[in-house]
């Protein structure tokens, strides 16, 4: 287990001073996957840096295991640093190694005999898939399977923490799922805390059970992936499923959108909408799926002459969250109170929120040709 509390970061003094790390407090269990995303100049990488003891915090702690590294001595420092590997964005590996050796780079500076060293590289490439590339160079290599390499490489000194930074960027899709996959695996058989850190959004709703997002230095938002993709209220959990383009509504009819935010949302749910309201319901786009085993989604939907107000009841009762498009002040006080009952009956969302933003409904409308949508079916229910 890895906990930072109240981490701090400071470059320079005085008038002078930049503060890129704000007092962080987040904690990361054993078996479990924690993501750090945010944009450029949020403080990913510092964060990354202080993590793993580069740089040294100005002020707060890591401890690891309840052992605090950061105030730990150079000497200890050196040694407690094993108990944390690291992936870096850049595979890293020395050209003129082979993959054996790069792997069994960390073993020879801890001084292990060449007979365990070869052994222990043995059994982490073919942990990492591998085995049969132990004889080639980098450039014989795959971006996904010098990435792998690295992997392995961080996992040679036993480590209980696993850092990666922006280990997947700039990699294929493939090879983003193969790592991605292999992380999970590592998770699961290791008892790993992975801390991973990254701007790609659909890596994080792959990998990660938790995420928070960094800005300028502060954790603004974080939690459950899961709690925050059904949670109306959250940015980050829009960011991580953005609204897709939808098609036009039919004339006379209103446009609302609507999130899941239960796992009880019936499957036929727009034909009950359709009944329940005595009034057609027409699919403009649609995105649900499946994210650590629970079905999760938003479309946007085209309704005929419906009192605003029974709609919303309606949806709550269905497990879902709507919203008028564009947002009705009146219609949107309505669905921020069906919304808060319906989470005084549930076991709450965001484990951290400092962003209560009002929701962005479903972007900007788009020609019917232009729907983007992973429903079941787009058509027109009566």
């Amino acid at each position: 287990m890895i906990s930072i509390e109240q981490l701090t970061k400071v470059y320079g003094h005085g008038d002078k001073a930049t503060v890129v790390l704000d007092r962080l407090d987040f904690r990361v269990d054993a078996g479990e996957i924690f993501a750090v995303v945010g944009p450029s100049g949020a403080g990913k990488s510092t964060l990354a840096q202080c993590v793993n003891l580069l740089e040294r915090p100005t002020s707060g702690s890591v401890l690891v295991n309840g052992e605090n590294l950061s105030q730990l001595g150079e000497r200890q420092l050196r040694a407690a640093r094993r108990r944390i590997g690291t992936i870096f964005q850049s595979d890293g590996l020395y050209s003129r190694r082979t993959a054996a050796q790069n792997v069994a780079l960390p073993l020879e500076y801890l001084g292990v005999t060449t007979a365990e060293a070869k052994r222990r590289v043995a059994e982490l490439l073919d942990r990492v898939g591998l085995s049969d590339r132990a004889g080639h160079y980098p450039h014989q290599l795959s971006g996904g399977q010098r990435q792998r390499v690295g992997i392995a490489r961080a996992l040679a000194l036993r480590p209980q923490v696993l850092l990666s930074d922006e280990a997947t960027s700039g990699l294929d899709p493939e090879s983003t799922a193969s790592i991605v996959s292999l992380l999970k695996e590592l998770r699961d058989d290791l008892d790993l805390s992975i801390l991973f850190i990254t701007h790609e959004m659909d890596t994080v709703l792959q990998v990660a059970d938790a995420v928070a997002r960094l800005d300028h230095g502060h954790i603004v938002e974080s939690g459950r992936i899961v709690d925050l993709l059904r949670d109306p209220a959250s940015a980050l959990g829009r960011a991580l499923r953005p609204a897709r383009p939808h098609a036009t509504p039919q004339l006379g009819e209103t446009h609302w959108f609507v999130s899941y935010t239960s796992g009880a949302v019936p499957a036929d749910w727009v034909l009950r909408l359709a009944s329940e309201l005595d009034a057609p319901v027409s699919v403009l786009g649609a995105s649900i799926e499946t994210v650590a085993g629970q079905t999760v989604g938003h479309a946007s939907i085209g309704v005929r002459a419906v009192d605003p107000a029974l709609l919303i009841e309606t949806a709550r009762r269905l497990g879902l969250d709507a919203r008028p498009v564009p947002e009705d002040p009146e219609a949107a006080a309505l669905a921020d109170r069906s919304a808060e009952e319906s989470s005084r009956t549930s076991d709450g969302g965001r484990s951290t929120s400092a962003d209560a933003s009002a929701p962005a409904a479903a972007g900007d409308t788009a020609p019917a040709a232009s729907i983007s949508s992973t429903a079941p079916a787009l058509e027109r229910v009566v």
